[in-house]
């Protein structure tokens, strides 16, 4: 019985609600008549019939829409973001339309919405207190030294010839740091807004990493490793992307490698051909990274040892750019690693 007005139109229950009174009223007087108490045709009942169900119709039918409406427009001012339209009367509503079906639809859609802001407003407002933190963090610790050295100074050590010196270089270093950290703070906040625009261009990605190969040298034979290729897959291809911003791509992530690299040990370098895209690789045979670990390699400020980061410097900055660069490119990055033997970024790049 219940499902059964559940599926009505606000029209077919004004109807049905007529016709019910209508029965009832013609029925009690039908009684009447028989009982002795009222005489009534058989002409004069259809006629009562119908004109208690046209009035009855009548005024159910304007006030449920108009009680429909009154309860719409309650519930539209709390869903709808926008103002209601003046045209949006009693008159305007469609009463042979299941139209709090409509209604009932609107507001499930509105609260399953509600609940997605709601969440995506919770891990914006986590991540930005987690930022916030980590660029505090992240700042102190050069502010802190330059002060020291510093107010030293200040306190007399700058008559001092055997430090006076040293301590403004150390100063320098750590204002240095505080400048790179801005930098690269700056370039994610480029290439998040689409500040930075790509200067896509055709070039041999072998080519590159030779170059990059050669700018690092130093820094691997500091640590004694070795940058290689790895054997098969060391051929010359041609991409099409920003090749500045490529270049960045693997200045950072050969320096990860060098960095978190086992001393005396290698990076190698894969090309692979993968029809229109190139998937580059780079591999080291280093510490690696714990697993629980491996969904924050590219976030800001992350690292697998922060007392090894610190020591070798940088700005905890360099994967999650790596990151923003390959995405810009419409492209893909990601991370294979074992603790205790090593990692490798893999990336894809658009095939000339």
């Amino acid at each position: 019985m219940a499902s059964m007005f559940k599926n009505q139109t606000p029209q077919q229950l004004s109807l049905i609600a007529a016709f019910t009174s209508a029965t009832t009223i013609t029925l009690v007087v039908f009684a009447l008549g028989l009982a002795g108490l009222f005489t009534l045709s058989w002409q004069g009942l259809a006629v009562l019939f119908l004109v208690i169900m046209g009035t009855d119709f009548l005024a159910n039918f304007f006030f449920v829409r108009y009680y429909i409406f009154r309860k719409i427009k309650l519930i539209y001012k709390v869903i709808h973001r926008h103002k209601l339209s003046p045209d949006f009367k009693a008159d305007k509503i469609q009463m042979d339309h299941h139209i709090l079906d409509d209604v009932e639809r609107e507001v499930d859609q509105w609260a399953e919405q509600h609940d997605r802001e709601l969440e995506a407003l919770e891990k914006l407002a986590t991540y930005r207190r987690r930022f916030i933190g980590d660029v505090s963090h992240e700042l102190k610790t050069p502010i802190f030294n330059i002060q020291g050295f510093i107010h030293t100074l200040l306190d007399g050590a700058i008559h001092d010839p055997a430090v006076n010196t040293q301590y403004l270089q150390r100063a320098a270093k750590n204002a240095d740091r505080l400048e790179a950290i801005v930098d690269d703070l700056e370039t994610i906040n480029k290439l998040e807004s689409g500040q930075m625009v790509l200067d896509l261009r055709d070039f041999d990605i072998r080519d590159l990493t030779d170059e990059v190969f050669s700018d690092l040298e130093m820094k691997a034979k500091a640590r004694n490793i070795r940058l290689t290729y790895k054997e098969g897959a060391n051929q010359h291809f041609h991409v099409r992307a920003d090749k500045e911003g490529i270049r960045q791509v693997l200045i950072n992530l050969i320096q990860n490698s060098i960095k978190y690299g086992r001393e005396g040990g290698v990076t190698k370098v894969s090309l692979y051909d993968m029809e229109t895209y190139i998937l580059l690789e780079v591999s080291d045979n280093g510490i690696g990274v714990q697993p629980e670990h491996l969904p924050h390699v590219f976030d800001r400020f992350f690292r697998a040892d922060k007392s090894r980061s610190r020591e070798a410097g940088g700005t905890g900055l360099g994967l999650s750019i790596v990151k923003h660069i390959i995405e810009a490119h419409k492209q893909t990055i990601n991370v294979r690693s074992t603790p205790g033997q090593g990692s490798t970024f893999g990336l894809t790049l658009e095939k000339a």
